[in-house]
């Protein structure tokens, strides 16, 4: 029986070159799977027939943008999760999303292999791979670019060569990754981190220097999932989408920073992620109103290290699974209203309502009605800073 191998295709010139390329370099047939995570790309039967057309002896599209918002992107919100607590994981929280796919697809199809297009240097390769082994550990892996020196010179040769139904136009200066919870944009100018990023790289925002009437928007969450806007019931796709236009109209979600990549370099990233920027900070928010002290301060340690491991992608590993008990458990309480300014870039939260609230107006407050009993401070403070002054004074001595 042929080997056959499944292939993460994007329906770009490199994937198109790929499934011809793999089935020259290993004799085995491709089975191509394109999965729509929002980028916003041409329609999924364009892609399925430029596969088919290609060589692919099968190709698969899935429409998983619900499951993306659902299954990968609101664990993300629970976790308030932001790489080097600024990133909000964009990229690395779509590849398990499609590693999902094309594991389904080896299995259903008799694949022994799955190939991806990421290159030798960056964070991917190590998430579609990683992912796969911990959903079938018998799979293997193979990149062309990486692993067969498919450059994009060659690409475009073989394409020419082989008369592929592709373009091949001359490559963008940027390398864009794009899903609906944000965009990333490296490579190029944006290589020297001296250079500012110019307008011409942004699609998802607005300029935020740009003179215009801010935004109120109200957001409600039940269980720390967004559940309507301005009163308005959504889906959780619906709400990144909804405040993607939103937040992105005026500016927000612009990150421009200096990474740690999982490989042991830093690497220059431009992102932008107005939904997810918006969302998280509400959520945040609210977890200030409704969560417990001890816990919200655990929970900080847990999001950190959560979004290291969705980083590095360990998204499938019992560690990862484990965190995210522990985050369903603590946002059991995170249900009510955050309203909030959208304006000159930031998304500023003016307003604050649960019926979970642990904010006590009687305690908090220092008018009349105050309930707080001060006369019991000092006693409280004597106990607490006792093992402090009992060793400054063996220090002191």
């Amino acid at each position: 029986m042929t080997e056959r191998v499944v292939l993460a295709y994007s329906g770009g010139l490199d994937t198109s070159v790929a499934i011809g390329w793999i089935a020259e370099e290993t004799g085995a047939e491709v089975i191509a799977v394109a999965v729509d995570v929002g980028q916003d790309g041409e329609d999924l039967d364009v892609i399925r027939e430029r596969a088919l057309a290609c060589g692919a002896v099968e190709a698969e599209v899935a429409d998983a943008k619900d499951e993306f918002a659902d299954d990968y992107c609101l664990p993300a919100i629970k976790a308030n999760a932001l790489y080097m607590d600024r990133y909000p994981l964009v990229s690395a929280l779509s590849r398990p999303a499609i590693v999902k796919h094309l594991v389904a697809a080896a299995q259903k199809h008799g694949a022994t292999t799955v190939a991806h297009g990421c290159t030798g240097k960056g964070n991917d390769q190590v998430r579609f791979e990683a992912g796969i082994v911990a959903l079938a550990p018998d799979l293997k892996c193979i990149a062309p670019v990486r692993d067969y020196a498919m450059t994009r010179d060659k690409a475009i040769a073989f394409c020419e060569e082989k008369n592929l139904p592709i373009a091949t136009t001359k490559k963008s200066p940027y390398s864009i990754d794009q899903n609906v919870f944000g965009r990333a944009v490296e490579t190029g100018f944006l290589e020297d981190i001296w250079n500012g990023p110019i307008e011409d790289i942004y699609e998802y925002t607005q300029n935020p220097a740009v003179q215009r009437e801010a935004d109120e928007v109200v957001i409600s969450f039940k269980e720390g999932v967004p559940v309507a806007i301005d009163g308005k019931p959504v889906t959780v796709l619906q709400a990144v989408q909804e405040l993607n236009k939103r937040a992105g109209d005026q500016g927000i979600g612009r990150i421009d920073m200096v990474e740690d990549r999982l490989v042991g370099i830093k690497s220059r990233e431009v992102y932008e992620a107005p939904g997810a920027i918006a969302l998280i900070t509400a959520h945040q928010e609210l977890e200030n109103v409704t969560v417990e002290r001890e816990l919200a301060r655990y929970k900080r340690q847990v999001e950190q290290r959560w979004g290291e491991l969705v980083y590095d992608g360990l998204w499938f590993s019992p560690l990862k699974r484990a965190l995210d008990g522990f985050i369903n458990e603590a946002n059991q309480h995170v249900s009510g209203d955050i309203r909030m300014t959208l304006h000159g870039g930031r998304a500023v939260v003016t307003g604050r309502k649960s019926e979970e609230s642990l904010y006590d107006f009687n305690l908090a407050t220092y008018d009349s009605g105050d309930t707080f009993d001060q006369s019991k401070a000092q006693g409280f403070i004597d106990i607490f800073g006792l093992s402090q002054k009992i060793a400054a004074k063996r220090d002191l001595a």
